[in-house]
């Protein structure tokens, strides 16, 4: 039987068991990753001493045009595996002593993940995701995941329409992360500072967006209390993807933007989280998806 998707809130309709490809994430079922691997550049509480054990799923149902994981995205990069082989890449990534298992933008395959997950895992499952997700579907994964790491990327549809073709990206955001949030409750840190539950949200700074910026901080400091989740503001911003064609975009940060942004978020009180430096994007923060941990 065929299946029209509207698992995410595209709601495209794609028939993806028989037309792979088709929809707006351009993938078919069956999960399909292009690396796995420890990682040591997520957030101090995801990758610890020991990193954090990141599956990429390939395809993205979002699509902004600076994605920084564009191959993978947009691309044609990645192997399809079944439930029952992810299931094995976990625990052969559990065995390297990851401090948890980081499912990369794998809302599309939302039935086969929860498939690899129906028995528990003996460490912490995070959902990193671009935040643009239904809150059905973040239902589904209760009692399955127990860390959440979503993009709040905008507070301003005109930028949200412009960069990544999702007008409702905001309103549809703030609702996924408040599902998040009822799912988890306050973070929770274990004796060594690692995460074991909860949610960080996490806002990447663009070129010319401090506003944005402003909104989204707004909206953080005026929809959760101290010590109910953690808040990222990250300066790694590089043009990639299709941002050459977006000429206000195509350029790094300058120190002046980053630090009304860094300010900003001090002002409006948000001391429950991390900041990078400006100077702190490094070619590790975007792996190579060479099917590592894959095949």
């Amino acid at each position: 039987m065929d299946m029209l998707c509207s698992e995410c809130p595209r709601r495209c309709g794609a028939e993806r068991l028989r037309d792979w490809g088709l929809g707006r994430c351009g993938q078919g079922l069956e999960p399909k990753i292009a690396r796995a691997a420890p990682h040591f550049w997520e957030e101090p509480p995801i990758s610890g001493e020991r990193g954090s054990g990141t599956v990429f799923f390939s395809g993205c149902a979002l699509g902004c045009v600076y994605c920084q994981n564009s191959a993978i995205s947009s691309g044609d990069v990645g192997v399809t595996v079944s439930p029952e082989r992810l299931r094995e890449i976990y625990f052969e990534l559990i065995d390297k002593g990851v401090h948890n298992i980081n499912l990369v933008t794998g809302g599309h395959f939302v039935d086969g993940i929860l498939e690899s997950l129906k028995d528990p895992l003996p460490v912490p499952v995070v959902w990193n995701s671009g935040g643009y997700e239904s809150a059905e579907t973040i239902r589904r994964l209760c009692g399955h995941v127990d860390i959440f790491l979503p993009d709040m990327k905008y507070s301003d549809p005109a930028l949200a329409a412009r960069y990544s073709s999702a007008p409702d990206y905001p309103e549809t955001a703030k609702a996924a992360i408040r599902e998040m949030f009822a799912l988890t409750g306050p973070y929770e840190l274990d004796d060594e500072g690692i995460m074991r539950r909860g949610v960080i949200i996490r806002h990447l700074v663009l070129p010319g967006g401090i506003e944005n910026t402003r909104g989204v901080i707004d909206w953080v400091a005026d929809t959760f209390k101290p010590g109910e989740v953690l808040f990222s503001l990250m300066s790694q911003y590089t043009p990639a993807g299709r941002a050459g064609e977006f000429p206000e975009i195509n350029r790094r940060l300058t120190p002046e933007e980053y630090a009304a942004a860094m300010d900003y978020m001090s002002a409006r009180g948000i001391e429950d989280g991390f900041f990078q430096e400006l100077s702190s994007a490094k070619e590790e923060y975007t792996p190579d998806f060479d099917l590592t941990g894959v095949i």
